[in-house]
């Protein structure tokens, strides 16, 4: 943070804090066609991240859209098509897009509605024991709208639209799948002046019912 504001010099504090973030519930339907090519996702994500947190003898707290958590429990769809690219199904493409829009927010902030939207490619051609490996490699749109709220930091100053090329790999144990990613930017365009991330990594399990 900067505590005189932009005013030159500035005087720059940095803050360092780990937590547990906002968990995601989601659900997957994939009854459209008989092979689950076609589906759509519902969820919701629930407010269990820290909002609120403030470092011990600093003047200046933590701005709203900085925390690890948003204080918000946001309703989440979107919808998914997977389709060969070889006639030996070794490579498959896939498109989908995804909404998180904030219903119940606290602590008046609520965080922009936020609207992602990918196309990649996946090669299923690589095992390892019972283990199916799948390399993927897809591009990411993104799109956030403004904060708003009396405790948002700078209406001006939130919302972006970014491009992402994130390489991964997805590993499948018969009911139970484990996917990582790296996204890298390669457009942005963010409201006013805000920090970003030179990259952003991410890993998830999942289990089939």
């Amino acid at each position: 943070s900067d505590l005189n504001a932009g005013a030159p010099p500035a005087d720059v504090r940095a803050a360092r804090w780990s937590a547990l973030g906002d968990i995601r519930v989601r659900g997957i339907y994939t009854g459209f066609s008989d092979d689950m090519s076609t589906g759509v996702t519902y969820g919701l994500k629930l407010p269990t991240g820290s909002s609120t947190y403030s470092p011990k003898n600093s003047p200046v707290g933590i701005d709203s859209d900085t925390q690890i958590g948003t204080g918000s429990t946001d309703i989440l769809l979107g919808a998914f098509h997977r389709f060969p690219l070889s006639s030996d199904n070794a490579w498959s493409g896939f498109v989908q897009a995804n909404l998180d829009q904030p219903v119940l927010t606290q602590n008046q902030y609520r965080p922009g509605t936020e609207v992602n939207a990918a196309i990649g490619a996946t090669y299923n051609g690589w095992s390892l024991g019972s283990a199916q490996i799948s390399p993927v490699f897809q591009v990411i749109g993104s799109v956030r709208g403004i904060d708003s709220g009396a405790a948002a930091a700078s209406p001006r100053a939130s919302g972006y639209q970014r491009i992402l090329l994130s390489p991964g790999i997805e590993a499948n144990f018969g009911r139970f799948t484990a996917y990582a990613d790296v996204a890298f930017p390669v457009y942005e365009h963010v409201n006013g002046q805000q920090l970003t991330a030179p990259l952003l990594a991410k890993a998830m399990v999942s289990y089939s019912f």
